[in-house]
C-alpha cells in the first residue's frame, strides 16, 4: 500500500507561506515592520518574503511602533491589507493610542463605513529569559477591547491557515505567535513547533476552539505552549487510569464557549491553564463562562494555573517556577481528583 508523506514545516515557515500566498493573490497585501525585510523577522515570521515580493512590499520601518500601526491603520482604511509586525506583544505600550483608540474603535465609530482590514502579527511568551519586558503574552490585554479579533494558534498548521482567514478578514486581527512556537534554530526547537502544512491556502477559523485530545474525567483549557504541556501531563495521567480532555483554545476574541461548556458537560470538572498572568486574565474569562453558564454540571471547584502576578524573571530558574508546566498541570489534576 502506498502512503502520502506528509509535508513538514515549522511554525515560522507556515506563516511566511501564508502571507506569500495571499500576496500573490491579492496585490493589496503588504507586510510593514522592524527587520521583516532582507533578516526575514527576528522570529522567522517574514523568512524569504523580502527576496520574493521587494521591498515596496515588505517594508522595512523605523524603530516606532506607533508609526508602524499608524500607517497600518491608514492603509487598512483607504482598503490596502496591511500585515504590521509588532515585534513583541510587550511594545503594545509604546502605540497603545493606536491600537485600542484607532485600530480597534475606527470601524464601530464610523458606524461600519471604514473598514480595517488589517493584521497586527506580535510575538509572546517566555521561557528563553530574556525578562520582563520581553517574555509576556498578554492575551488578555487585547481580548478585553472590543472591536478586533484576536487569535493564538498553536501548530504549523494553525499557524498557516488562521492566518490566511486574518489576512482575508475585514475585521483587524490580533495574529498572537508564540516564540518557542516558531521552530527557529537559534531557540530550543520544540517538536511542536513542526507539524504537517498543506502546500495550498487554506483557513482555520478565527472562532472556534479545538479539541486535540478527547477525555471524560477532567477538562483542560490551554492556550500555545500551555496546550502542549498539558498533553504532555493528560499522556501521563493517562498512564495511571485518569482521562483528560485537552482543549486548544486558539481564538481568545470570540472566545469559543460551547466547545468549553460542551466538554464540561462530559468531564465534569475543569482546570484552566494560560502563560499570561492569574488576576483577570483568560482562566478568570473561561472560569467565569463555566459559572455562569454550567455551574451545576460541575462536581468540583475550577482550578487555575498561571504566572502568578509579577514581572516575568531573567533568571532561569525563577522563570522555570513562575511559568506553568507539564507537571503543574499533571500535579494540579491529580489534586483536583484526590479531593474530589
Amino acid at each position: 500500500m502506498e502512503t502520502t508523506k506528509k509535508r513538514i514545516l515549522t511554525g515560522n515557515k507556515a506563516m511566511a507561506e501564508a502571507i506569500a500566498l495571499e500576496m500573490e493573490n491579492n496585490e493589496n497585501v503588504f507586510v510593514l515592520g522592524e527587520d521583516v525585510g532582507k533578516y526575514g523577522g527576528i522570529f522567522g515570521s517574514t523568512q524569504g518574503l523580502f527576496e520574493k515580493f521587494g521591498s515596496e512590499r515588505i517594508i522595512d520601518t523605523p524603530i516606532s511602533e506607533t508609526a508602524i500601526i499608524g500607517a497600518a491603520i491608514g492603509a487598512a482604511a483607504e482598503g490596502m491589507r496591511p500585515i504590521a509586525e509588532l515585534m513583541f506583544v510587550d511594545f503594545f505600550g509604546v502605540c497603545m493610542d493606536q491600537i485600542y483608540n484607532h485600530m480597534a474603535k475606527i470601524p464601530y465609530m464610523s458606524g461600519g463605513n471604514v473598514k480595517l482590514p488589517m493584521v497586527l502579527m506580535t510575538a509572546v511568551g517566555g521561557g528563553y529569559n530574556d525578562a520582563a519586558q520581553h517574555s509576556q503574552t498578554l492575551y488578555a490585554t487585547f481580548a478585553h477591547m472590543p472591536g478586533m479579533k484576536v487569535v493564538a494558534p498553536s501548530t504549523p498548521y494553525d499557524l498557516k491557515g488562521m492566518m490566511t482567514a486574518a489576512i482575508r478578514d475585514d475585521n483587524p486581527v490580533v495574529f498572537m505567535f508564540h516564540k518557542s512556537l516558531q521552530g527557529l534554530g537559534w531557540m530550543d526547537q520544540l517538536d511542536e513547533s513542526v507539524g504537517h502544512v498543506p502546500q495550498e491556502a487554506y483557513t482555520v477559523p478565527l472562532d472556534k476552539a479545538k479539541v486535540v485530545r478527547e477525555g471524560s474525567d477532567v477538562t483542560i483549557v490551554g492556550v500555545q505552549m500551555m496546550t502542549h504541556y498539558a498533553v504532555q501531563a493528560a499522556e501521563k495521567l493517562a498512564k495511571e487510569g485518569i482521562n483528560a480532555e485537552v482543549i486548544d483554545l486558539r481564538s481568545l476574541a470570540p472566545i469559543d464557549k460551547d466547545t468549553i461548556i460542551e466538554s464540561v458537560k462530559k468531564t465534569h470538572r475543569l482546570v484552566v491553564v494560560d502563560e499570561d498572568y492569574l488576576s483577570y486574565g483568560i482562566t478568570a474569562e473561561v472560569s467565569a463562562i463555566i459559572a455562569e453558564e454550567a455551574l451545576y454540571e460541575l462536581e468540583a471547584p475550577v482550578r487555575r494555573l498561571a504566572i502568578p502576578d509579577v514581572p516575568i524573571p531573567y533568571s532561569d530558574p525563577l522563570e522555570d517556577f513562575v511559568i506553568p508546566n507539564t507537571t503543574a498541570i499533571y500535579n494540579e489534576v491529580k489534586k483536583l481528583l484526590s479531593e474530589y
